[in-house]
């Protein structure tokens, strides 16, 4: 190459060089566009959306029913805690009752001794009240209608006097604690 061609053909880069800077100036700069989502992206994104949802949905439920389940079981251990109160207190003075038995026996007794029988009556009015402020009542038997939810029926008379199914004697007296019977009243029943 000719030193004519060589200044040509940097007198021509020098141009287009020049041109592409005026024309760099010149035209408008670009605003860059977000970059519209494919279809594929968006329902990838809503899937996860929905899953993510459904997610938050099953766990919102089992914690419903996980607080559900420990209000009932609250609940049910405080009545367990209750009962069991009042079933070991019936069962302590189930075993006591023989004592109240005796403690009768002896009253019916007779005896010369009258601080004796005082002594023993005391006792028995104290038993009597404690009783009574541990919500033991006696069972009402003698003259009422024989019920087998209260009563023991051991004997059977036929007596025109006495009514159907009436109580005649109490053999030993029944008790409840509250509604719930702790020892049936032993009877004898007419007719």
């Amino acid at each position: 190459m000719s030193t004519e061609e060589k200044k040509e053909t940097a007198a021509a880069e020098e141009i287009k060089e020049e041109k592409t800077e005026e024309v760099k100036t010149e035209a408008p700069k670009k605003e860059k566009k977000p970059k519209k989502e494919s279809k594929k992206s968006q329902d990838s994104k809503e899937a996860v959306k929905e899953a993510v949802e459904k997610a938050v949905k099953e766990e919102k439920e089992k914690y419903i029913r996980l607080a559900a389940e420990y209000d009932n079981f609250r609940r049910r251990s405080q009545k367990e805690k209750e009962s069991l109160y009042g079933d070991i207190r019936a069962d302590v003075l189930t075993k006591f009752l023989p004592v109240y038995d005796n403690l009768e026996r002896a009253l019916k007794q007779e005896t010369a001794d009258e601080a004796y029988r005082k002594g023993v009556e005391m006792i028995m009015n104290q038993f009597v009240a404690t009783m009574d402020k541990l919500g033991i009542t006696e069972i009402d038997a003698q003259g009422e209608t024989f019920d087998p939810e209260k009563h023991n029926a051991v004997m059977h008379i036929d007596d025109d006097a006495y009514g159907e199914n009436e109580v005649v004697e109490v053999f030993q007296k029944g008790f409840k604690l509250g509604d719930k019977v702790i020892r049936f009243a032993m009877v004898k029943v007419a007719n």
